[in-house]
Formats: structure tokens, sequence, C-alpha cells
């Protein structure tokens, strides 16, 4: 990503953007999976929001897991209804660069996903993710239920000891229940499919460290 606000600290909703009452118009089919990105979703199908800094390559992560039914790009934890993207990398709205992934629970479990998070970018660096530098890189697990909330807690607290022993000090991923989830720009979705840029900005990838919670599944995430 390029636009970078220079002081990363969150604004108060003071502060924040005004936004808009429209949602952002998007397409509908997923560029990789034969899904929705708006849904309706399967019967008994879960959704997880990550921020794991640039959410290009993160999208990808996901949507090469067996299991994972549709992703998007999106803006959440923020203050701004609607934003733009500009409005996100202005700082001025609150908003994390995240993915939503909706997934079959008896495919895979909301554990091996956040595996493929803690053990694909560095959750120790606060408001940035390697050179990109804002809020709206900031790590972050958005739960959708208590249980989520509960099992991403537990699994941060299993995964720091191992940071620690690493050399990269305390996690900073931010955990809490999602608020508003808002879709980004049509540009943003699938960013990196092989239809798209295949070829394009992705800082993610294994970060050399193995988090002790779900079953490894990324055996085609790796790039």
């Amino acid at each position: 990503m390029f636009l970078r606000r220079m002081k990363a600290e969150l604004p108060t909703p003071d502060q924040a953007l005004p936004g808009r009452s429209i949602a952002m118009p998007i397409s509908d089919r997923h560029e990789v999976l034969p899904s929705s990105l708006k849904g309706p979703f399967p019967a008994g199908s879960q959704v997880a929001v990550f921020g794991m800094g640039c959410f290009w390559g993160a999208e990808r992560l996901f949507w090469t897991l067996p299991g994972v039914i549709t992703t998007s790009a999106g803006y959440a934890g923020g203050i701004t209804p609607n934003p733009t993207y500009e409005e996100v990398c202005s700082g001025m709205t609150g908003h994390a660069e995240v993915v939503q992934v909706v997934y079959d629970p008896t495919r895979i479990s909301y554990e091996d996903l956040l595996k493929v998070f803690w053990e694909n970018h560095d959750p120790t660096q606060g408001m940035r993710q390697g050179n990109d530098v804002g809020t709206q890189y900031r790590s972050a697990i958005y739960a959708t239920t208590d249980e989520q909330l509960a099992t991403a807690q537990a699994s941060r607290d299993a995964f720091a000891p191992i940071v620690a022993r690493a050399g990269k000090g305390d996690i900073t991923t931010e955990i809490a229940r999602v608020g508003d989830y808002f879709f980004a720009e049509d540009y943003h979705q699938q960013y990196l499919a092989p239809t798209k840029n295949p070829n394009g900005y992705c800082n993610h990838g294994p970060n050399g460290l193995s988090c002790p919670v779900g079953v490894a599944r990324t055996s085609n995430a790796a790039h």
C-alpha cells in the first residue's frame, strides 16, 4: 500500500471523518472461488475477520484454504461509516484493513484460521506491518461470536511465549468483537488473483514461528 499517515494514532469519535450512509458498490462474485462476496451464505457457515496489514496478500492466504467458502477485503474496527480507501489511509477513520472469511466449520476450524493468521505476519509491530506504516495496518482479530473471542484470546496466550523466545517482543494484536464490516472498493477485492494482479505487492508469508493451535493447512498459502 502506498498512502500512509505519519502519526499512527487512532482518532477519537469527534476527530473521525463523517463517512456516508451509502455502502460501497462492489461486484458480487469472487474472482477465484465459485461463490458470492455478499451472501447469502450456505447454512451452517461461519464468518471470521482478520487484520494482518495490507489486505491484498492476507486475502490470498485465506482463499487458498480448503473449507473456505468466500473471502473479501474490507475495513473494520473503526468509526467512520462506509469509508473509502483514501479515507482509511488518512488514519482518520480508525479502521484496519481486514479480510472477511466465510468458512465451513465442518471442513476447517476457527483454530485452523487462527494458525494461518498468527504464522503469516508479525503480530508485534503495533500500528504497522513491515514498511507499511499506519493505523490501518495493525494486527487485529475481530471475533463474530463470544466463542471466537475466547478462542482468539487463548491462541494469543499460547503463541506469546513462542514469540517472546524468538526475540520479537510482545504481541500487539487487537482482539475484540467485530463491529461494522465495510467492503473495500472493487479493485481491492481478490487483488492478487491470477486474472487481476498475480505479481502484485504482497508482504505476507511464513514468519518462521509455529502457533500451537489448529491443524496446519497452509501448503497452498505460502508465497
